[in-house]
């Protein structure tokens, strides 16, 4: 079973930008949809963005877009997320996971083989 580590959280400032990374153990990476999702203390697991498997398709949540940039790159079995213009409530942990569903699915429940998660800080 493929597994997921993010990278790349940490502390920055208000309108400052950041690059997270999602390693996988498997080069079946490259067959699978997935996605970006994250969790601010107190509140439940929301969708960011997620990439078909080819990395051509893309889509995002309303408060991202435009700031956010989802892509892969299937040779090293890793998935990215830039995140540009971030804003203090951007701050939570960002996780990625595998979409084991239809491509276009924003439902958490679609998606499994979820990272640790990587914390983002954005202060203001």
């Amino acid at each position: 079973q493929v597994q997921l580590v993010e990278s790349g959280g940490g502390l920055v400032q208000a309108g400052g930008s950041l690059r997270l990374s999602c390693a996988a153990s498997e080069r079946t990476f490259r067959a699978y949809n997935m996605g970006w999702f994250r969790q601010a203390p107190g509140k439940e697991r929301e969708f960011v963005a997620a990439v078909g498997w080819s990395g051509g398709n893309t889509y995002y949540s309303d408060s991202v877009k435009g700031r956010f940039t989802i892509s892969r790159d299937n040779i090293k079995n890793t998935l990215y997320l830039q995140m540009n213009s971030l804003k203090p409530e951007d701050t939570a942990v960002y996780y990625c996971a595998i979409n084991r569903e239809n491509f276009g699915s924003s439902d958490q429940t679609h998606f499994g083989s979820w990272g640790p998660g990587t914390q983002v800080t954005v202060s203001s």
